[in-house]
C-alpha cells in the first residue's frame, strides 16, 4: 500500500508511484494508434463512413459514468470494511494482553503471559497469511510452541486454530485459579470478537463482486472508447486522438481503481499494507509487556506492503 504525505497540487500530476497509469499506458497507447489510423481515414472503415456524432456518447458516458462510480462504491466499501476489520483486531488484541496483564494474578515477567502474546501475534499472522494465500510456516514457527506448530500445520483455518490455543490458555489460568468465571468469560468475549474478525476478513475474501457485473461494465467501458473516434473526428481532427486518450484514461482509470481495491488482502499497490499492520500489532503488544524488537525503519512519505 502506498501512503505519502500530501503534495503540492502540481506535483500531483506528475506522480507515477501508486498510480494505475503504468498499467494502463499499454491500453492508452493501443487507443491512441487507433484514434491516429480513424484521423487518417476521416472516420471511414472499408470506405463506409461512420455516421457517429458526439451526441449519444455524451448522453451515453453520462449513464456510464454514473455505473462506474456505483462500482467503486461497492469495491470501496469491502476495502474500508477490511481495514475496520484489522483495525479491531488491534484493539481486541490489545484488550487481551491488558487483561492478561491485569486480571490474571501472574507476574508481568512471567512467561506465561509472553506465550499469551506469541500467539496472539501468531493468530494475526496466520490471519494474513490465510487471507493472502500465501506459506505462513516462518511466521508460526517463531511465534508459536513446537506442539503447537505442529498442529496448525496441519490445518487449513489457521488463525480458528490458535484461538482455540487462546481459549484453552484462558481455561488453564482458571484452573489454576488465577482467574475467576467472571475474569474467564470477559477474556473469552474478548476472544469470540477476533473470531468475528477472522469471519468477516473470510466473508470479503471469498464473497467478490458478482463475476457478470465486472463482465458487462469492462466490455461497456472499452467499446465506449473505442467508439470514441468515429463521434469525434469530424469536430475535433488531429486533436481526436489526444482527447480521446484523456477521456479513456479517466474511465478505464476508474475501472482499474475498483479491480484493485475490491480485493483489500492482495497485493497490489493501493491494497491494505497487512503486513505493516502484522508489525504495528506484534509491536505494540510487545511493548505492552515491557519487550521491545527492532523494526526496519521505514520512509515517511511512501510505504509499500
Amino acid at each position: 500500500m502506498i501512503i505519502r504525505k500530501k503534495e503540492h497540487w502540481f506535483r500531483m500530476l506528475f506522480v507515477w508511484q501508486g498510480s494505475v497509469l503504468p498499467k494502463l499506458l499499454p491500453r492508452l497507447l493501443a487507443l491512441f494508434l487507433l484514434s491516429i489510423i480513424i484521423v487518417y481515414l476521416h472516420g471511414h472503415i472499408l470506405s463506409y463512413k461512420v455516421p457517429l456524432n458526439p451526441a449519444p456518447l455524451t448522453l451515453f458516458g453520462f449513464v456510464l459514468a454514473l455505473f462506474l462510480g456505483f462500482r467503486n462504491n461497492a469495491s470501496y466499501e469491502r476495502f474500508w470494511e477490511g481495514r475496520k476489520l484489522w483495525g479491531a483486531q488491534l484493539n481486541i488484541t490489545r484488550s487481551l494482553v491488558r487483561q492478561a496483564l491485569t486480571l490474571v494474578n501472574i507476574k508481568i515477567t512471567d512467561t506465561s503471559v509472553t506465550t499469551f502474546v506469541q500467539m496472539l501475534t501468531a493468530c494475526t499472522y496466520a490471519l494474513k497469511h490465510q487471507l493472502r494465500d500465501t506459506d505462513p510456516k516462518d511466521d508460526l514457527r517463531k511465534r508459536l510452541s513446537e506442539s503447537q506448530f505442529k498442529i496448525v500445520e496441519q490445518e487449513q483455518y489457521k488463525p480458528i486454530v490458535i484461538t482455540k490455543f487462546l481459549g484453552e490458555w484462558v481455561q488453564k489460568a482458571k484452573l489454576e485459579g488465577n482467574i475467576d468465571a467472571i475474569q474467564q468469560a470477559r477474556f473469552d468475549e474478548n476472544i469470540d470478537k477476533i473470531t468475528d474478525v477472522i469471519g468477516g476478513c473470510e466473508r470479503i475474501a471469498s464473497t467478490p463482486i458478482p463475476y457478470s457485473y465486472r463482465v458487462l461494465l469492462h466490455r461497456t467501458v472499452y467499446i465506449y472508447c473505442f467508439l470514441l473516434p468515429f463521434g469525434l473526428v469530424d469536430s475535433l481532427s488531429w486533436l481526436t486522438p489526444f482527447i480521446v486518450v484523456f477521456i479513456a484514461y479517466t474511465f478505464v482509470a476508474f475501472e482499474a481503481i475498483a479491480d484493485e481495491i475490491e480485493e483489500p488482502f492482495g497485493t497490489d499497490t493501493n491494497d491494505l499494507a497487512l503486513s505493516s499492520m502484522c508489525e504495528m500489532i506484534e509491536t505494540t503488544l510487545l511493548e505492552l509487556i515491557g519487550k521491545h524488537i527492532d523494526m526496519t525503519p521505514k520512509k515517511q512519505d511512501v510505504f509499500i506492503d
